[in-house]
């Protein structure tokens, strides 16, 4: 069962990629199937696409932190009660923090929103990073649906990278 994805685009600016929607489905469908986690069949994720200010806000009004971020998740119900919950939660990714990243790390726009969905999605139905643990699995889950979805391995660095640590 795949969530109904509502989607509220805040910032103009993406609206100069063509499918964003389209894709966070393709990506929630696949990490529907691959965690196996059973979801209500009216279940609801809701996408905000917003800018770094609006992110900022969100951020320190619900976590204390007073910057920006690339992604944010707000679970509605544990995981166990989702196959019950009318609603997976909502994520909010911040444009111009997406775009500096994909830059930065060599990855394409594209990519690195798809990994963004994602890794907000995983918040959603469970998957943390707070332990080194955690963070093992809920990477390596990623990089696994990500790949069958023809993303390459966001955590990888190249030859580049390992002369810089």
């Amino acid at each position: 069962m795949s969530p109904i994805l509502s989607t509220l685009v805040e910032c103009e600016a993406w609206n100069q990629h063509e499918g964003f929607e389209a894709l966070a489905s393709e990506v929630i469908v696949s990490a529907v199937a691959a965690t196996k986690i059973k979801l209500s069949p009216q279940a609801e994720v809701s996408l905000l696409l917003c800018d770094d200010a609006r992110i900022r806000e969100i951020n320190r009004e619900w976590r204390g932190l007073d910057k920006p971020t690339n992604v944010l998740s707000f679970p509605a119900a544990p995981p166990s009660m989702l196959a019950k919950s009318p609603a997976v939660g909502d994520i909010a990714i911040a444009y111009e923090t997406v775009v500096r990243e994909a830059r930065e790390e060599a990855k394409t726009f594209r990519d690195h929103y798809m990994h963004m969905v994602l890794h907000g999605f995983l918040h959603l139905v469970g998957y943390d990073h707070e332990t080194d643990e955690e963070a093992d699995e809920m990477e390596a889950l990623e990089v696994s649906i990500l790949g069958e979805l023809g993303v390459a391995d966001p955590y990888a660095m190249d030859d580049e990278d390992l002369t810089q640590i």
